[in-house]
């Protein structure tokens, strides 16, 4: 397989897919891989991710560590947070494609 696209909103077909920050790596399923792997592999990741997310938001709630941070820490995990809400998002999205198949 050598062609690639960029793709640009929701055309996506059902794909395997790998998010990392606001870049997503898509690959078509179509006669490839193993859907009920993915599904299983796609619920681990969102574990995963739901661990971490609630990880941050734990720290990020602790008034504590909000006033003895310096700003520059209490942002970077802000901003961590946000990621990986974003790529929880895309996971979950990509999970309800998969249902479907």
């Amino acid at each position: 397989l050598s062609d690639s696209a960029w793709l640009e909103g929701d055309d996506a077909p059902p794909a395997a897919t790998q998010a990392g920050g606001q870049l997503e790596l898509l690959v078509p399923l179509a006669g490839l891989i193993d859907v009920e792997a993915e599904r299983a592999r796609l619920g681990r990741e969102d574990e995963k991710l739901g661990r971490e997310i609630a990880r941050l938001e734990g720290k990020l709630a602790n008034q504590g560590f909000v006033a003895k941070a310096p700003a520059e820490v209490v942002a970077k995990e802000r901003v961590r947070l946000d990621e990986l809400s974003a790529t929880r998002t895309t996971l979950a999205q990509q999970l309800e494609k998969l249902l479907t198949l």
